[in-house]
């Protein structure tokens, strides 16, 4: 994770250095291990340029990774090999299939992937446009877009109570959302 410090203060040729407490503008960036994608390794590029001009200070710091979860939300019953309930929703990562009951359930990669990440993240409200980031890969779409998937999400998973909309926010998944990730199929 690096993080920038950018005091709001005029360029240094432009005016005497003097000392002065003011507003700061703080930029933390969340790494993942490997390659940047164009756009983030330009900003990168930017705020390493603002460090060596003086104009800002650039820091880095290491954050221990959180811990991958494998099922995400407990299905209560006597064995996990027990027959599935109708309104249970069995994600099957390896397989990139989403069962619910003993039908498999038709989803585009789209509503696939916001189903997993959703599943992967139990009680976290999301914004759309954090929706267009982690799901879509990009935040230029309109945010309503997130709706219309949501909505389709919910018609083909008729009836089993999945996303909830937090008004005024976003979506998270429903508490009472019976669904488990399944990374072995």
């Amino acid at each position: 994770m690096s993080v920038v410090a950018i005091p709001t203060r005029p360029h240094p040729a432009a005016r005497p250095a003097r000392q002065r407490t003011g507003p700061t503008l703080t930029i933390t960036l969340d790494l993942a291990p490997g390659p940047l994608s164009p756009r983030l390794a330009r900003l990168v590029q930017l705020l390493g340029e603002l460090a060596e001009t003086g104009e800002g200070r650039l820091r880095t710091v290491d954050v221990p990774p959180a811990p991958a979860v494998d099922v995400v939300t407990p299905v209560p019953g006597p064995s996990a090999d027990a027959e599935p309930s109708a309104d249970e929703v069995r994600i099957l990562a390896g397989s990139r299939m989403v069962r619910r009951g003993d039908r498999v359930v038709p989803l585009t990669r789209i509503e696939y992937e916001l189903l997993l990440f959703l599943a992967e993240r139990p009680r976290r409200v999301f914004t759309r446009l954090q929706l267009l980031s982690n799901v879509w890969g990009y935040e230029h779409a309109v945010a309503r877009t997130v709706d219309v998937h949501v909505r389709r999400l919910r018609a083909k998973l008729d009836g089993t109570p999945i996303v909830t909309t937090v008004y005024g926010v976003g979506y998270r998944l429903a508490d009472e959302a019976r669904v488990t990730v399944d990374r072995s199929r």
